[in-house]
């Protein structure tokens, strides 16, 4: 019984002055340098800029109105100048409205397209994590390990396999 006590504390301590390798990836970056995230960005830069231009229009009307109003604010009677307020004021609501109705849109949309990426990501980053004979694989900014005694940063490994196994557009 004492033997079989001592081989198991010596096999704990053999095992515990192995050094565990720690693997970090940095997904955002392999998201923004594989091909199929590049178009995924180009996309959403489009429709990001799109929306930008519909909003910058609607801006621009609003800031006229107000131009307008200051102009003709000294020779409007009091109801006319209350309206106008009122106008200007419902076109300012409905602006900050639809500003974040696109926010919304363009996050949605972002999710959407990456998750298709991010499914196909994680088999590969087991491949290289294995390849690597990584114990334990983080996320950079997820989990951002402060302290490995033996870390390796498998980012751009994960990039180049995933460019090879997806070759994208």
């Amino acid at each position: 019984m004492k033997t079989l006590l001592a081989l198991l504390v010596l096999s704990f301590a053999v095992s515990a002055q192995a050094t565990v390798l720690v693997g970090l990836v940095d997904i955002q970056k392999v998201i923004t340098s594989i091909k199929e995230g590049k178009t995924v960005q180009k996309s959403l830069e489009k429709a990001f800029n799109d929306k930008k231009t519909v909003l910058k229009k609607d801006e621009d009307k609003i800031k006229k109105s107000q131009e307008d109003y200051k102009k003709q604010s000294m020779v409007l009677a009091e109801q006319a100048r209350m309206n106008k307020e009122r106008e200007i004021q419902e076109s300012m609501m409905k602006l900050q409205s639809k500003t974040m109705e696109f926010q919304k849109e363009i996050q949605k949309m972002e999710q959407d397209m990456k998750k298709p990426i991010l499914e196909k990501l994680r088999p590969i980053i087991d491949e290289v994590s294995k390849a690597n004979a990584v114990a334990m694989t983080f996320e950079l900014s997820a989990a951002p390990i402060i302290y490995a005694e033996s870390k390796t940063d498998l980012t751009e490994e994960v990039i180049k396999a995933y460019d090879k196994k997806y070759p994208g557009k």
